[in-house]
């Protein structure tokens, strides 16, 4: 296990005090590393966990050469380029069971979608292209070439090969992968355990009467989302008030259970609390200034007391919780549930207004996407851009990304951005 040290010193540039946010990725890249137990769960609740080995494929799919189309199954050989094709119907192949009789030339069987193509037959050609009369279809020419509309024995996976693979997080269409090999349970890697707590005298609990100078505590409930849908298992311990004996029973308390701790408050220069110093009496913790907006602070580490647990110190202002979560976090996170996937990528899209840009800094802005009527996609701004002004979050589905060295945008230009849909 690295200390915070060792990993500074393999990164070129480190500055604690003025902190890219690649190089932040880069370093907790670095600290964290994959939970380890397993557990065999059942396909209805798989989704969103993440796969502790590779599913062989115990099967082929499809387990056999199949129609493509409802249609009429033949020989293609027979299939000319200048003249029509005549073709006697003698049977149908339904799906579910192998059609078991025997074709000579210029015979064809009329068959279903999924239906075992009969042996010595490799091709099908679809109803609406034929035309009927009595026990005869005539195909005509240049519509069809020899293995048109057939699928193959094991043209999705073959027998013994690999299905899914170590790491994967498993969406829906995993789930159904795994449900045609026939397999009810899977073996995934144990659900990710962080605590979470929110910190200040000034943080009211819902429920406490409003005081002067007091706000109510936003931060665990939108934490409490995002960490929900990521699929952690999610430790919520209130707020805690800054009083050394609290925050160190806090910390102590969410170190013997959890793998990962955020926190949110207490981070910033200069704040007349105990958080900080409370995080280094106890663990091994770097204080950054990143060149970003909104957030800025952040503290990360470890809690070394009583046990190593990750730590996320994270900003006390809602939307800077939400985005520093989105941008660094989350991808911890991920990387700690063993997930091989990486962050979601960025998309292009016309920004529809002017943004004003200082380059020297990561600037995450609440957007709103859409598709313009000629077909790319659009972005603006959804207005106040303050850190503490949530409403804007919940107007926006994205946030437009502005990077480093990027400046001024002018309408019309072309910005990155970072969708919401499935994330938050």
């Amino acid at each position: 296990m690295k200390t915070l040290e060792q990993i500074a010193s393999e990164l070129a540039g480190y500055d604690p005090q003025a902190l890219s946010a690649d190089m932040v990725n880069s370093f907790l890249a670095r600290l964290v590393e994959p939970v380890t137990g397993t557990e065999q769960v059942g396909i209805f609740e798989a989704l969103g966990r993440v796969l502790a080995r590779d599913v062989i494929s115990p099967i082929s799919v499809p387990p056999h050469d199949n129609s493509a189309m409802d249609g009429y199954a033949f020989d293609g050989a027979q299939l000319t380029t200048d003249a029509p094709l005549s073709l006697k119907v003698i049977g149908t192949a339904l799906a579910g069971k192998a059609w078991a009789g025997q074709l000579r030339p210029g015979e064809c069987v009329k068959i279903m979608t999924g239906a075992i193509m009969p042996a010595g037959l490799d091709t099908v050609v679809p109803q609406e292209l034929t035309t009927l009369a009595g026990d005869q279809i005539t195909i005509p020419p240049n519509v069809l070439q020899a293995g048109d509309n057939r699928r193959h024995l094991g043209e999705d996976l073959m027998q013994g090969q690999p299905a899914l693979h170590t790491g994967e997080l498993l969406g829906p269409a995993a789930l159904g992968l795994l449900a045609s090999l026939g397999l009810c349970s899977v073996t995934v890697l144990r659900r990710l355990k962080v605590a979470y707590f929110s910190t200040g005298d000034e943080i009211l609990s819902l429920g406490e009467p409003p005081r002067e100078g007091a706000v109510y505590d936003s931060n665990r409930y939108t934490v409490f989302g995002l960490l929900t849908r990521l699929g952690c298992q999610v430790i919520d311990m209130g707020v805690v008030p800054d009083q050394p004996q609290a925050l160190e029973g806090a910390f102590v308390q969410a170190a013997l259970q959890a793998d990962a701790i955020i926190t949110s408050g207490g981070v910033s220069v200069g704040e007349a609390d105990y958080t900080k110093a409370m995080m280094k009496q106890l663990g091994d913790v770097a204080f950054w200034k990143i060149a970003m907006r909104p957030g800025r602070p952040m503290a990360v580490g470890r809690i070394l007391n009583p046990k190593p647990t990750i730590l996320f110190g994270l900003p006390g202002n809602p939307v800077a919780v939400m985005v520093t979560f989105l941008a660094f976090v989350r991808p911890a996170l991920l990387q700690m549930m063993g997930c091989t996937r990486g962050a979601p990528p960025l998309l292009k899209a016309k920004s529809l207004e002017a943004i004003r840009k200082k380059p020297g800094r990561t600037e995450f802005q609440r957007g709103m996407v859409s598709t313009a009527p000629d077909g790319p996609l659009q972005v603006k701004t959804t207005g106040n851009q303050g850190s503490g002004v949530l409403s804007s979050m919940v107007q926006a589905n994205g946030l437009i990304v502005l990077h480093h060295g990027q400046g001024n945008v002018a309408a019309g230009d072309e910005v990155d951005v970072m969708m919401f849909e499935g994330v938050i």
